[in-house]
């Protein structure tokens, strides 16, 4: 599912299995590291560092586990200013949930802001419900920790990713509203004759 991966924030990005393969996309995006999170996650390039976590695209699997993890190896790459790729078969729920929960880490959002960043580099974004409670469950009483944890163990970052976030959304609700701003007067009186001289179906 999509068109090539997508960049999330400056040296991350989401995909799907062919990205994960396609050599030309890894190098215009300077992508050196690999998350893979699928049922069969190996490695398969050389000289691609890569974290592999098998899991299921299931509600009952339980992906927090992973998280810390992910986190750590996500961020490390980026502070180099090098590129990470996370993807799984379709680049929808799986690698979603994961580049979430870092959103979540590195900025001051919960996770359905978190998810509408994603949404707005990736349009696909789709956790299943059962990684949707886990994002929720880790907004209500792991998250501070993880931020805290992450300035101690790395100090102040220097990617501005909450600024970043912020410009995300703040672009994202615009479009929304431009889509949502009432039709034209005439359009809608001409809709409306359209309508009223509809003959019934006979």
């Amino acid at each position: 599912m999509g068109n090539g991966m997508n960049k999330i924030l400056p040296g991350l990005y989401i995909g799907n299995f062919k990205d994960a393969r396609d050599a030309e996309q890894l190098s215009k995006n300077k992508v050196t590291h690999i998350l893979s999170v699928h049922d069969s996650a190996r490695p398969m390039l050389e000289g691609v560092k890569y974290l592999c976590i098998p899991a299921s695209d299931s509600p009952s699997q339980n992906l927090t586990r992973h998280f810390k993890e992910s986190i750590q190896f996500i961020h490390e790459c980026r502070l180099r200013g090098e590129g990470c790729l996370v993807h799984c078969l379709a680049g929808v729920s799986r690698s979603v949930t994961l580049v979430v929960a870092y959103v979540m880490t590195v900025t001051d959002l919960g996770w359905e802001d978190a998810l509408h960043t994603v949404r707005a580099g990736r349009s696909c974004a789709n956790p299943n419900l059962g990684f949707q409670r886990q994002l929720q469950e880790f907004e209500e009483h792991h998250v501070h920790q993880y931020r805290q944890w992450l300035k101690e163990e790395y100090g102040e970052s220097p990617l501005r990713d909450a600024e970043e976030a912020r410009s995300i959304l703040a672009r994202r609700a615009a479009r929304m509203k431009k889509r949502s701003w009432p039709l034209p007067k005439k359009m809608l009186q001409h809709s409306f004759s359209e309508f009223h001289h509809k003959k019934p179906p006979e």
